[in-house]
């Protein structure tokens, strides 16, 4: 069970992410806010709790991985890694600026603690398959975390790599789906439906937990839970909300993609307790 002050700690690093994401979007005049805020209470979790790893020595051999397979949702990520001291918090305005550190997707080449290029979706799930059998091979105690859309689950690729994780009973793997229920378009069921999705991820041998993923207690417990399963993967299905923490934004797939203007950002900005 998280303690008081651990929740207290997490849900400020989640409002600071928040914040975070709707100016790095305004500024760049681009990006995806609404995934991002859907996702960003499973990245502090991950981030700032659960995650063996040092901005200190970013490679690391032994520490654990997360791979953003949702790599469009790159805001969230690059928040917490800045509040984290992998950068320097002053870069963050510089998202999608030709030669910034912080592409529009996750780029492992340009930026420590991002452990894999993603945004093409259904490959990051396969990389953290790959490094989950890695670290077993080596006989590291890396554990490796990925993060998926529920878009995502449409493609062929997710479910082969999440075929191969079941099969080869991953123990170290844990697969966080952000159920948000949106995409581009518009609902995923309506689009090309992932439903029953945990029954889903238990046909292909995973350990799977439901929980909402705004609530921390339920997130922590379900890593806990997943820390202790031995002899299967785990799948974390997280309830989500698309654009979660701003109003206006909330269940609206139209922010998927679409970045505020100055005074959508101000609005925004007020409600999450920050400014522009």
């Amino acid at each position: 069970m998280a303690s008081p002050e651990v929740v207290e700690r997490l849900s400020a690093s989640a409002r600071q992410i928040r914040q975070d994401i709707i100016r790095m979007t305004y500024h760049a005049g681009s990006g995806h806010p609404g995934g991002s805020l859907s996702v960003t209470d499973l990245v502090a979790a991950l981030v700032f709790h659960e995650l063996r790893i040092d901005p200190e020595h970013p490679d690391w051999p032994e520490r654990d991985r997360l791979v953003l397979s949702k790599g469009h949702a790159a805001p969230a990520l690059y928040s917490a890694l800045a509040h984290r001291g992998f950068l320097d918090p002053k870069v963050l305005p510089t998202l999608r600026e030709l030669g910034s550190p912080l592409q529009g997707h996750v780029d492992r080449r340009k930026l420590s603690g991002v452990e894999a290029s993603t945004g093409c979706l259904g490959q990051g799930i396969g990389m953290a398959v790959g490094m989950a059998l890695d670290a077993r091979l080596a006989k590291r105690p890396s554990r490796v975390y990925a993060i998926v859309g529920d878009g995502e689950c449409q493609s062929g690729l997710t479910w082969e790599a999440l075929m191969a994780g079941g099969h080869y009973a991953l123990d170290n793997l844990v697969v966080l789906l952000d159920r948000n229920g949106l995409e581009t378009d518009g609902k995923t069921e309506d689009l090309m439906g992932i439903e029953p999705i945990a029954d889903k991820f238990r046909a292909f041998r995973y350990d799977t937990v439901e929980i909402d993923g705004h609530n921390f207690p339920a997130i922590l417990d379900a890593l806990a839970h997943a820390r202790a399963t031995k002899g299967h993967p785990t799948a974390i299905v997280a309830r989500t909300v698309k654009g979660k923490g701003v109003s206006f934004m909330e269940n609206q797939h139209a922010w998927h993609g679409k970045p505020p203007n100055r005074e959508e950002a101000e609005r925004a900005l007020a409600e999450l307790g920050g400014s522009l």
